[in-house]
């Protein structure tokens, strides 16, 4: 996995894709947009049993909280449509996911006041940050449906984060754990050299200005 973001670092700048006028405020710098839905992630794809998954809420918050896909499924359930932006220069326009927004889920936490930011732990034994102020945003989704289907394995099946104003890699696909912070600390992708933040109007795609933009290697990778 290190390997990855080594590469990706050191890969030459992609050409700028031509952007429609009235699209362009949509797409961020260096991103092309594609119809396609990359498929793009490490290691294999992981299986469940709905009866025995889970999803597990700790760390500042009152009570340690586990609930069940039931239960998510019981709670209310919200449609949007977003666009998104991969950190491997490919952008999806108008993409729309079905699940729980999380502005809706907080209240049932009992999130204690010092938390101040989070982490979401996933299979496998992936994690990603960012601060509470925008995993609470009103178009933050812990989504199980895309296009009014439910996800595919290869896409996050049965819940996966959705984040539209940041890079993709925090949208972390298979998510089990929303764990509460009082202090930042970095995910997987930010302890190996990607932006802690990740906003892709800014190019917050490393953690340095002396990295290269990735090349469009998501071109080679399996799609829906």
């Amino acid at each position: 996995m290190h390997n990855k973001a080594e590469r990706l670092k050191r890969a030459n700048p992609a050409l700028k894709a031509n952007v429609a006028p009235e699209l362009a405020h949509r797409v961020p710098p260096g991103q092309t947009v594609t119809e396609r839905f990359p498929i793009l992630h490490e290691g294999p794809v992981p299986q469940y049993d709905l009866n025995t998954w889970t999803l597990r809420v700790f760390g500042e918050v009152e009570e340690e909280k586990v609930f069940t896909y039931e239960q998510l499924m019981a709670l209310p359930q919200t449609t949007q449509t977003n666009d998104i932006h991969c950190v491997t220069r490919w952008s999806k326009l108008d993409t729309t996911w079905t699940g729980v927004r999380v502005a809706d889920l907080l209240p049932l936490l009992g999130v204690k006041p010092e938390a101040k930011h989070v982490m979401i732990h996933a299979d496998h034994d992936y994690e990603t940050n960012m601060p509470l102020a925008d995993f609470a945003r009103e178009d933050v989704l812990l989504a199980h449906s895309f296009d009014g289907e439910p996800l595919t394995d290869k896409h996050g099946w049965p819940l996966r984060l959705v984040v539209p104003h940041l890079y993709f890699w925090k949208s972390a696909k298979w998510i089990r754990g929303i764990e509460f912070m009082k202090e930042d600390r970095p995910g997987f992708w930010e302890q190996n050299g990607f932006h802690n933040y990740a906003d892709p109007f800014k190019e917050q795609r490393y953690s340095g200005d002396d990295f290269d933009l990735p090349e469009d290697e998501w071109h080679g990778k399996d799609f829906d």
